[in-house]
């Protein structure tokens, strides 16, 4: 039997436990009838400026998810999406589709990344030079960086904004996520690029596409998008993006 709410899908979202962007911004994006259930890995909030304790982060998140996915499974969604986005981009493109093998295998259903969401997405407008904004300290530009150029990308340019902290990637103002879509900008790109899941970008994504007249893909936009056709919802979501308006 159906849900009274979610009568057309249940999608479940795994975040780490200091991801307070995630949650909000894929619940302005679901259509009537499709809910949201989320499922958070305990992290800590700590400062990520050495590269010990990146990884360190970067373990606790992983460790977390295994028990997120168990947890949010019992609710019976019908597809999940992974809203740690880095650990997607991680090692490269075949690390990828192994976690993603990985993950669905242990969900029993399909599961939506941030990085082959991000990809396909712009295959959609036949992108193939981009520009990258990261909330991640140089590390993680790396990887997201390696990630991209291996999927068939030309990283035009790239800004990471080196957020501190776990909860200060949240904390970013709509003024600078704007600033630095602007200066990522250009006529030498197809489209503009943000990952990192806890940075608020979606509607400023969908501003910037406005003004810029070239596609900018918020991850969490992006994700929401390939998890709804993924489950077969074909709504148009109109406002946060042409990627949910025109794909």
């Amino acid at each position: 039997m159906p849900d009274t709410l979610g009568f057309r899908k249940r999608i479940g979202i795994v975040v780490p436990s200091t991801n307070t962007t995630v949650q909000p911004e894929c619940d302005m994006l679901r259509p009537r009838g499709v809910t949201n259930h989320t499922a958070r890995s305990t992290t800590k909030e700590r400062p990520l400026n050495t590269e010990q304790a990146f990884i360190e982060h970067m373990q606790a998140m992983r460790d977390g998810t295994g028990a997120a996915i168990d947890q949010i499974m019992t609710a019976a969604v019908d597809h999940l999406i992974m809203g740690v986005a880095l650990e997607t981009f991680w090692g490269g493109v075949a690390s990828s589709k192994t976690l993603q093998a990985e993950l669905e295998g242990r969900a029993g259903v399909g599961v939506s990344m941030g990085s082959s969401a991000t990809v396909a997405a712009l295959h959609k407008f036949g992108a193939k030079r981009i520009a990258v904004l990261t909330p991640h300290q140089q590390r993680g530009d790396d990887m997201v960086r390696h990630y991209m150029t291996e999927a068939g990308f030309e990283i035009v340019r790239l800004k990471g904004l080196k957020c501190p902290s776990p909860r200060a990637i949240a904390q970013v103002p709509p003024d600078e996520v704007r600033a630095s879509l602007q200066e990522l900008n250009g006529h030498d790109v197809d489209a503009l690029v943000q990952v990192g899941t806890a940075l608020p970008a979606v509607s400023a994504a969908a501003e910037a596409e406005r003004w810029f007249g070239r596609p900018v893909l918020a991850v969490n936009a992006v994700t929401y998008w390939d998890a709804l056709r993924r489950s077969g919802i074909d709504d148009r979501v109109y406002g946060f993006g042409r990627i949910l308006e025109e794909h």
